[in-house]
């Protein structure tokens, strides 16, 4: 554990704990356990705590990434899939954060740009836990590998060194960074290729050399699908409903020169650059029917022993993130409703509520004798109605857990008979109505 002071290890659990459960939208701060002296008390604790100096953000990372190197060792075979994207944590009307920056969203113009690597695992595709998660405010970054903020670069320049940070944390096997088509660009693509970091970006319907001739994804697509390449390899989800993905591959090269993409540095330079050679894995989703759904066009450099198949389900599971994003902002941790002031204290707040999403992602995937009674009992605690045929989500096995902690929590200040006396004296009316 990061915090030598046991009182800082004590209140860090206790957040922990605080934020093991989804929040609600109205909510002013942070859940208050039922043991403590009042929700004002938990609250200032937490404010200390989030404003501590002696609290930096590589203190609440370690935790999580501890247990990511545990993970990384029993849940992934022979990769880490790292998945990084960028999220906008907006807050339109928090005029007390001073340190906001315009954003990229018409309708919320203030708030954060959050830049996040996701450890999933390579056997089931399952999310982990995050490895580093930066925010970029007015005054700079804040991330866990820094003391403190620093300059911010371009969205694509931002990449390499999240790259070599996760693959500094020594976490046992080979890293391959899933990134979605806002990374497409030839000079990045060189850059990370020399630098020895594995990609897999899908790509625009771009220029490419196949052979000796030059085309464009499209057209070797049409090629491919004509000399039935293409097969159908698995059944997988598409905007809720089954349908079939196929795979086909072939080799190309990326010869013309590139541009840095740093569009508000007015930079449009052409810069020329060694011939790249990489693998093209386009993925199609089809109906069931046939009916064409969506394409793929994937980029990658991991190396040909690691079959076609694999690198288009890979790409597939690059989904997890948006789950994260979705378990932190309106399905679970409400972050766009936090009231810390500034994104000093929003940053510690994240590691925080990271920690609870890793821990519901474990129960969620625990294969232990009793994990399927838990997983059943937390969906009862939740309140929460379940689709047919969905036995839990995460927002719900989230709730359920905040129910668990907090009943934990009231039986070790009080005996059941207290408890059932509590409960009498909360019956809303008296059994001489006639209504009990």
């Amino acid at each position: 554990m990061a915090f030598s002071d046991a009182r800082l290890r004590d209140r860090y659990m206790e957040l922990v704990n605080s934020h093991g459960g989804a929040a609600q939208a109205l909510a002013a701060g942070i859940h208050a356990l039922p043991g403590a002296t009042s929700s004002l008390t938990a609250t200032q604790g937490a404010y200390r705590f989030l404003n501590n100096p002696n609290v930096t953000l590589a203190d609440l990372a370690e935790p999580v990434i501890d247990l990511a190197r545990e993970l990384a060792a029993t849940e992934c075979n022979q990769y880490l899939l790292i998945v990084q994207d960028w999220s906008q944590v907006m807050y339109p009307d928090h005029d007390s954060k001073r340190d906001r920056i315009p954003l990229s969203s018409r309708d919320v113009p203030e708030g954060y740009e959050m830049h996040t690597a996701l450890l999933v695992g390579d056997r089931a595709g399952d999310p982990l836990a995050p490895l580093e998660i930066s925010l970029r405010a007015a005054d700079g970054v804040h991330e866990s590998r820094s003391d403190q903020p620093r300059p911010a670069l371009s969205p694509l320049d931002e990449l390499a060194p999240m790259m070599r940070h996760v693959e500094g944390l020594n976490l046992g096997k080979p890293a391959v960074h899933i990134i979605d088509a806002e990374a497409d660009s030839v000079f990045h693509y060189r850059d990370w290729d020399a630098a020895g970091h594995l990609f897999l970006v899908r790509a625009d319907d771009r220029l490419a050399e196949q052979g000796e001739d030059e085309k464009r994804f499209s057209t070797i697509r049409t090629e491919l699908r004509e000399r039935g390449a293409f097969r159908e390899v698995r059944e997988v989800r598409y905007r809720g409903r089954a349908a079939r993905q196929w795979v086909a591959e072939t080799g190309i090269v990326l010869t013309r020169a590139a541009q840095r993409n740093r569009p508000k540095a007015g930079d449009r330079r052409r810069i020329p650059g060694e011939p790249l050679a990489l693998r093209l894995v386009i993925a199609e989703v089809r109906a069931k029917a046939g009916t064409l759904l969506a394409t793929w066009y994937l980029l990658t450099n991991v190396p040909p022993e690691v079959p076609t198949a694999t690198i288009a389900l890979w790409y597939y599971w690059r989904w997890n993130i948006e789950e994260l994003f979705k378990l932190l902002k309106s399905a679970g941790q409400q972050l766009e409703t936090w009231q810390q002031e500034t994104v000093g204290a929003i940053a510690r707040r994240l590691w925080v509520a990271c920690m609870a999403c890793a821990t519901v992602w474990q129960i969620a995937r625990s294969q232990h004798p009793r994990a399927a009674a838990a997983r059943t009992a937390l969906i009862r605690l939740s309140g929460r109605q379940m689709k047919r045929g969905v036995p839990h989500t995460m927002p719900a096995l989230l709730a359920g857990l905040w129910t668990l902690l907090a009943m934990l929590d009231i039986l070790e200040h009080h005996t059941l008979d207290e408890l059932k006396e509590f409960a009498r004296l909360a019956q809303p009316l008296s059994t001489s109505s006639g209504f009990v």
